[in-house]
C-alpha cells in the first residue's frame, strides 16, 4: 500500500465535516481522499495512481465532479471560519504550469519568458493559516488581484492588514480603510510620502505568509500546476489548505 497521509484522528474530524455537507461515508471515500492527496503530493499523472486507491479514471471523474460543485472549496471555507483574523497577511506566489496543463483557453495560464505559469494569491490569519486564496494567470500583478481578494475576506474582527510594497496603492488602501482596518503597507521608494504609518515589528511577521506558501508547495502538484482546468487546480490548493488545518 502506498504511503498515506490521513491519520485516524484527522479522518474522523474530516468525516464529521463531510456529514455537514451531506457527504456520507462509503467504502471507498477515504481511499478517494487519500488518492487525491497522493496525487498532489507526488504530482503523478492520474493514470499512474496506485491501483490500491481504486480505478484512476473513476477517481478522476469523481474529483472532477467535486471540483465542479466546489466541495473542497466549501469545506476549506468552513475551516477558515475558525481563523484568528486580528492580523491578516496577503501575498502572491508564481506557480509553473506544466506543458500538460496547457491547451485550454481561459484557465488562468499565461505564457511569459519563463514559460507557462499561474499565480496563487493567498491571505492568512494571525497564526499563519490560510483563510482565502485566488488563482490568477502568472502575469497579473498582485495589486490587480488584491481588490478581489480583499472583497472575499471578512475583516469585521481585523485590526491590521499587512502586505509588501507590491500592494502600494491609494485605491487599495482606501478599500482596506473602508472596512475599518488599518493597512500596514510600506510606500515605494520613488514616492514622496513617508513610512511613518508603518508598524515595522508587525511587518517583520509577514514571513508567515511566505511560510504558508512553503507548506503548500511541499505538495508537488501545487508547486507545479498539472491541472488543465482552473477549478481542478483550485480544488487541489483547497485540499492542501484543509490538510494544513486538520491538525489544529
Amino acid at each position: 500500500m502506498p504511503r498515506t497521509m490521513l491519520k485516524d484522528q484527522h479522518w474522523s474530524k474530516l468525516l464529521s465535516i463531510f456529514r455537514h455537507f451531506n457527504i456520507y461515508l462509503k467504502s471507498n471515500l477515504r481511499n478517494f481522499i487519500e488518492a487525491i492527496l497522493f496525487r498532489i503530493r507526488t504530482g503523478c499523472p492520474w493514470r499512474d495512481l496506485p491501483l490500491q486507491f481504486g480505478k484512476p479514471n473513476s477517481i478522476f471523474k469523481k474529483y472532477n465532479r467535486w471540483s465542479k460543485n466546489s466541495k473542497f472549496m466549501n469545506i476549506f471555507k468552513l475551516f477558515s471560519k475558525h481563523a484568528d483574523k486580528e492580523w491578516i497577511f496577503i501575498d502572491g506566489s508564481h506557480v509553473r504550469a506544466h506543458q500538460h496543463a496547457a491547451g485550454i483557453k481561459n484557465q488562468e495560464i499565461t505564457k511569459s519568458i519563463g514559460g507557462n505559469s499561474s499565480k496563487i494569491h493567498l491571505a492568512i490569519d494571525s497564526d499563519g493559516n490560510p483563510i482565502e486564496f485566488i488563482i490568477s494567470d502568472g502575469t497579473s500583478h498582485d495589486i490587480k488581484i488584491a481588490p478581489a481578494l480583499l472583497s472575499k475576506l471578512d475583516l469585521t474582527e481585523s485590526e491590521i492588514l499587512c502586505a509588501d510594497k507590491g500592494y502600494d496603492s491609494d485605491n487599495f488602501r482606501n478599500q482596506i480603510e473602508s472596512t475599518k482596518t488599518k493597512p500596514n503597507i510600506p510606500r515605494k521608494s520613488n514616492t514622496k510620502s513617508t513610512n511613518e504609518h508603518m508598524d515595522w515589528y508587525l511587518y517583520k511577521i509577514r514571513h508567515l505568509v511566505e511560510n504558508a506558501f512553503c507548506r503548500l508547495k511541499q505538495f508537488r502538484g501545487i508547486a507545479t500546476r498539472y491541472d488543465k482546468l482552473k477549478r481542478n487546480y483550485q480544488s487541489a490548493v483547497a485540499l492542501a489548505c484543509i490538510f494544513i488545518w486538520l491538525p489544529l
